[in-house]
Formats: structure tokens, C-alpha cells, sequence
């Protein structure tokens, strides 16, 4: 009896801004990004995502500009590079109220926020979302942000990720520990047991706590937690957290001995290693017709802004490409902000020599990740391939234009996987948690 085939995610990434990850494409006529300031865009998104039984959208976060690219901020202000970016959690309540088992993994750097008001506000949001919210664990890597926030510079690559091992532990103590799952009554006694709600104190070489959760235990208690360092330090942080992890990488060979890596690490960390969820970061541009889906692309890549693209790759990778040649190729040069981003382009592949205008290009839609593009059996056809190359479970979709990007993978891509076996034809009931992990959960 033949085994069925494994079912590949799709999950939408997204940002509270004009320009995510195709510098540029604002510009085209048919973009939506200009609305970015207004629910109405985030609502159809929402309904959109649910239709395709996507299962979450992933918003990233960033808290400074990105000012590497030539020394400062102005191409990020000219671009749009990522800027303006508005707060993504407050996204969410509307979201949620539009759509009824859509996910939302939400960005939040744990480097300048206390835990004790970290873990109110998702916990705030797991009420408000009946369970469907899911937090990415960033320590972040400008050091715009730090400077904003009071410090000279960001803490050193892997002190990060101790301070963060600290943190953890501060805030998971609160989420688990300070409210008993029986505490709330609401009844003749009162709404709630004080004999079942502790003060957790926490002493670590960078954290003081002494506090009582404020709020009570959400449907989830614990946000599903997402990470997407790809670094040594990161993949050991991920061993030891993370329920999902994103990756991201240019090609299959880079991103195969990353998730080789990582469950490697599971496996140390004395977990099951099939027990993560793990999505790699792609674009699907799909059309009825290969001749179709690439003249779209072509005309997609008439609207990239190259310098844009520049500026997001220089505050990835902490390196000034202002600097570089456009032919010059791109060596390896180590820094205190995302190393692997760095790598994508220089060490991970030895058989690929990158020049700055070719990785420019590339970034320049979706940036990191591969383009599929071609007709719905082509696109799924190159994911099938993809999964079975790497290991992945699924893919973190970025958009070329939004929302046509999306909705070419609802529309088309989505009825052609679920033909295949591929892909959900309904949504589990539950927590985000029971639909992402329900084989652990509910076994």
C-alpha cells in the first residue's frame, strides 16, 4: 500500500507597509500597496487567505529603517524600502473578525519589550482571535532600531540569542505558571481563585521580573512560536522553541542543508524532528499559461526598483552595497546582523558566484526566496520538486504585486495542489496550534 503523499502548506507573508519585499512594485497599476494605511486592503487580504485554506498570514515587523545602504535612511525614505511600517499587531483584531480559521503569526522582537508586557499583549490577542495567533521570536538586526530605543548599537549576533534564552524563560513562566488552568470561576466565589494565581519571580544575568500575569489563560495560553534564524545560534534557539520555523534562500541547495541542520538539532534538543513545521520563502506567480505567467513576470520585473533593492539587502546583511560595484561579485563579509541572509548569496552554494547587480535582481521579487512561475502544473510541479529536494513542509509566499499574487494562487495554484493530493480541501477545527500541528496534538 502506497504511502499518500505529504500535504504542503501555504501561508501569505506579508508587511504593515508600502514595500515588503518587492522594492518597487507599489508603482504597478494593478499593486493595492498605496492602501496600506486603510483596513478595507488587510479585510479582503483576510477573506482572500481564508478562501485558499491558506493557514495563516505571517506579518513581519522591523522597528528602525533601514539605513546601511550609503549611510542613512534617505533610499529607504525614496524606495519605500520597508518604510513607512506601521505596528502589524493591530492588524489582527480586524482580521479576525472577517474570517473565522485563518492564522496570524506576528513578528515581535523581544529585544526592547519587557516579557511581562509581551506576554499581555499576545495573550490579549489569542482571547481576541479565539486561539489563531502565533508569535515570531525576533531579536532584531538594525541597529537603527537599537539607536531609536535608547542603545548605541545592538547587542553582538549571539548575545541576542542568550538574552533571548533568558527571556524565554521569563515569559513562558508567565504564560504557564502564573494562572492555573482551573483559577477562573466566575461564579458565587468570585470571577477568580487567588489561591491559583502566583507571582513569578525572575532573576537572569539581564532580567529582573516579579509579576503576576494580567491576563488569563487564552485558548492557547502559549502563542505558537515561530523563529527564523538560520544561523548556528538561531537553529539551536529554534531546537529548543520553535513549533514552526521559516527559512529562506535563493535555491533547494541552499535551503536543504538548513532544515539537514536544524533537524539535526531537533533531534539533539530531544525532540521529534518532524515534530516543526518548516516553510521556506517563495513567489508563485501563476497564470493559465507558461507564456502567460512569464510575460507577467516580465512585466512584474519593469517595475523592481534596483536601489531598493540594495537598501533591503544591505540592512539584511549589515553590509553598505552602496559601496560595491554593480558587477563586482558579492564575497562573504561578516557582521552583527542576519548572517545567514549574507550567506544566501556567498557561501551556501560554492557552485554559485553572485554578482551585486544579479543579486539585486533576484531580491528585487520576493526577495530571498525562488520564483515559480508558469501555469498552475508547472508552479506545483516546481513545489512538489522543491519539497521533495529540501525536507520543507510548505512555503511562506511573498507577493509580487498584492493582491494579484495571492489570488493567482487561490485561484489557480490552490485547485491544482488539492487535484494532486497535495493540499487541505478544509480547514481542522481548533486552535491554530491543533490545525498547524494536529498529528502531535490530537495523537
Amino acid at each position: 500500500m502506497s504511502t499518500p503523499p505529504r500535504e504542503i502548506r501555504l501561508n501569505a507573508f506579508a508587511m504593515h507597509t508600502i514595500t515588503h519585499q518587492s522594492p518597487g512594485l507599489w508603482r504597478h497599476p494593478r499593486d493595492r500597496s498605496r492602501e496600506f494605511k486603510r483596513l478595507p486592503l488587510w479585510l479582503d487580504l483576510a477573506r482572500l487567505l481564508e478562501r485558499g485554506l491558506f493557514d495563516g498570514i505571517f506579518l513581519a515587523d522591523v522597528l528602525g529603517p533601514y539605513d546601511v545602504f550609503g549611510g542613512d535612511a534617505r533610499a529607504a525614505i525614496r524606495s519605500g524600502a520597508q518604510l513607512p511600517a506601521h505596528d502589524p499587531m493591530l492588524l489582527v483584531p480586524a482580521m479576525a473578525t472577517v474570517t473565522q480559521h485563518l492564522g496570524f503569526g506576528i513578528t515581535a522582537s523581544l529585544s526592547y519589550e519587557p516579557p511581562y508586557l509581551m506576554a499581555r499583549r499576545f495573550s490579549t490577542l489569542d482571547h481576541l482571535t479565539d486561539g489563531r495567533v502565533g508569535w515570531n521570536i525576533v531579536t532584531g538586526y538594525l541597529d537603527s532600531a537599537a539607536r531609536a530605543l535608547g542603545l548605541d548599537a545592538q547587542r553582538a549576533h549571539d548575545d541576542r540569542y542568550a538574552y533571548a534564552e533568558e527571556y524565554m524563560d521569563a515569559i513562558l513562566a508567565l504564560w504557564r505558571d502564573s494562572w492555573a488552568p482551573d483559577a477562573v470561576r466566575a461564579d458565587a466565589q468570585g470571577y477568580a481563585d487567588p489561591d491559583r494565581v502566583q507571582v513569578i519571580t525572575h532573576r537572569s544575568p539581564n532580567l529582573r521580573m516579579q509579576a503576576l500575569h494580567l491576563c488569563e489563560p487564552s485558548p492557547q495560553r502559549i502563542p505558537v512560536l515561530y523563529q527564523a534564524g538560520s544561523s548556528s545560534a538561531g537553529q539551536a534557539f529554534a531546537a529548543r522553541h520553535a513549533e514552526c520555523v521559516f527559512v529562506s534562500g535563493p535555491s533547494a541547495s541552499v535551503i536543504a542543508p538548513r532544515v539537514a541542520k536544524l533537524r539535526t538539532a531537533l533531534r539533539a534538543a530531544g525532540r521529534d524532528p518532524a515534530a516543526v513545521k518548516v516553510s521556506a520563502l517563495a513567489t508563485a506567480i501563476v497564470a493559465d499559461t507558461d507564456a502567460e505567467a512569464r510575460a507577467l513576470l516580465d512585466d512584474y520585473r519593469a517595475h523592481v526598483d534596483p536601489e531598493g533593492a540594495l537598501v533591503l539587502l544591505s540592512g539584511w546583511t549589515g553590509v553598505d552595497f552602496a559601496g560595491i560595484g554593480l558587477d563586482d561579485e558579492v564575497r562573504f563579509i561578516a557582521s552583527e546582523a542576519g548572517r545567514s541572509a549574507m550567506e544566501n548569496f556567498t557561501r551556501a552554494d560554492p557552485s554559485r558566484a553572485w554578482s551585486v547587480r544579479e543579486v539585486a535582481a533576484h531580491v528585487g521579487i520576493g526577495g530571498a526566496g525562488p520564483v515559480f512561475a508558469g501555469s498552475a502544473a508547472t508552479v506545483a510541479d516546481a513545489m512538489e520538486a522543491f519539497v521533495d529536494a529540501t525536507g520543507i513542509d510548505g512555503f511562506n509566499l511573498a507577493y509580487a504585486v498584492l493582491p494579484e499574487s495571492f489570488e493567482q494562487v487561490v485561484d489557480l495554484l490552490v485547485p491544482e495542489l488539492q487535484a494532486r493530493g497535495r493540499y487541505k480541501t478544509a480547514y481542522t477545527e481548533g486552535t491554530l496550534r491543533e490545525k498547524l500541528l494536529r498529528e502531535e496534538v490530537l495523537s
